[in-house]
């Protein structure tokens, strides 16, 4: 699949966050750009702080994928750029490929703030392309933040 399609998938899922939680969405492909998870932001919605949509498209690909937590080979979109937490967890997932969309230049973990997941130290450093479509996803968090701050 084309970086672009990921993408459009990941703003999908962005759709289906509640209306407090920032539009934010992930989903996880197989090495055969079959779709194994997709999720939302829902740390409003569930009360748990880790409740990025990351993280828990992360979780949901782990049940399914059949390699248990390794998801090696597997691509991660997502429609902002992952911060420290997330970034931290899809290195542990073994992420192959991480394309996103937005740049997030006060948390971003992937390039703008920081690049925890090209550090030279790690074990595994994912593939990254960031950038993705990202007007799309930046007037998407755009008219979020509008809306609630009227």
């Amino acid at each position: 699949m084309q970086d672009e399609e990921l993408v459009r998938a990941a703003l999908a899922a962005a759709e289906e966050a509640s209306e407090l939680d920032v539009p934010v969405g992930a989903v996880v492909f197989d090495s055969d750009g079959r779709e194994l998870a997709r999720a939302a932001n829902a740390r409003e919605a569930t009360g748990d702080p880790t409740a990025h949509a990351e993280v828990l498209a992360l979780r949901a690909a782990a049940r399914v994928h059949g390699d248990g937590w390794r998801l090696e080979g597997c691509a991660l979109a997502v429609t902002l750029e992952p911060c420290t937490m997330c970034a931290g967890a899809l290195v542990s997932a073994r992420i192959a490929r991480v394309v996103f969309g937005a740049w997030e230049p006060k948390t971003g973990a992937v390039g703008s703030l920081w690049d925890v997941v090209r550090d030279r130290r790690l074990a595994h450093r994912p593939e990254v392309r960031g950038g993705i479509l990202e007007h799309e996803c930046s007037a998407a968090l755009r008219e979020f933040f509008a809306s609630h701050r009227s």
